[in-house]
């Protein structure tokens, strides 16, 4: 049978994409926060998954405000990198599964969550720049990736705790295929930043860090923090953390390993948060 043995939580921060596109990752600005992620690349090569599980928002590219899933699944046998206004990133199309996404969509859809099937989707900064922090710059991405997209955007979101919960009915679907594949499922977006308003630029490293010491050791109840409290103290952009509890929901109810932990300030203008964690048997 499939299994999940690892969660991999990251920040998809746009400017980081475009310094490495424009070879900018060594400069002194960027390299501490590269330097973050030189473990992860390592780990990845020496870890490598069958397959990708990927969370991520979209940032009005594949989806406008005419039409808003709040959870959609790409089910493609290919996804294109997308034109952001700027053109496209010079990274790999992504190979997407479309046998093991059509079954987590059958799985979590009779378990009563309710996904969107997508078909066709380019995919933008929210998934390329974590596959770029953890693969590097490679002719081809090293597995497929699933691209998972949630509503962080357009109110209402969904709540943290159905974020955990659809997470652990991910874990379910993974567990019944029928395949012995090795799957890893990502977090991404955030930590504290808000881009727009009085408070443009907050970032809030106490919250970040407190975060994360609950992520791993108490997710359940950090899954009760209502929406409030990501947006009084992490911005409002802070909401997209609620996309890592779908990745830790979906780990083994045994406390995890934690294999890699970064926290740096600032990237542009966002905390940049980082944890692998691994599933203890």
């Amino acid at each position: 049978m499939a299994r999940i043995t690892a969660s991999v939580y990251t920040s998809h921060v746009p400017a980081i994409g475009a310094a490495l596109d424009l070879g900018k990752s060594h400069e002194p600005y960027w390299q501490p926060v590269f330097n973050g992620y030189d473990f992860s690349k390592q780990w990845m090569k020496d870890n490598p998954p069958d397959v990708v599980f990927l969370v991520f928002n979209d940032h009005a590219t594949a989806f406008s405000l005419e039409m808003i899933p709040t959870f959609a699944i790409g089910t493609a046998a290919r996804f294109q990198p997308a034109d952001e206004g700027w053109g496209p990133r010079p990274v790999p199309p992504v190979i997407g599964h479309p046998e093991l996404a059509a079954h987590i969509a059958q799985s979590v859809i009779q378990d009563d969550f309710d996904l969107t099937i997508v078909n066709k989707m380019d995919v933008d900064h929210g998934l390329t720049v974590p596959l770029s922090l953890m693969c590097g710059q490679p002719q081809a991405w090293p597995c497929p990736v699933i691209p998972f997209a949630v509503n962080v955007v357009q109110y209402p979101v969904p709540s943290g705790r159905r974020c955990f919960n659809l997470g652990r009915a991910i874990r379910k679907a993974v567990a019944s295929y029928d395949e012995p594949l090795n799957v890893h499922i990502w977090g991404t977006g955030g930590m504290s930043h808000q881009l727009q308003g009085p408070r443009a630029g907050l970032i809030n490293k106490a919250f970040d860090n407190a975060f994360l010491d609950r992520l791993i050791a108490d997710p359940a109840d950090l899954a009760q923090m209502p929406h409030i409290d990501y947006v009084r103290e992490a911005g409002s952009e802070g909401i997209e953390l609620v996309m890592w509890l779908i990745a830790r929901g979906a780990m083994d109810d045994a406390p995890p390993r934690v294999r890699h932990r970064f926290y740096h300030v600032p990237a542009s203008n966002t905390a940049v948060g980082h944890l692998i964690l691994e599933n203890a048997s």
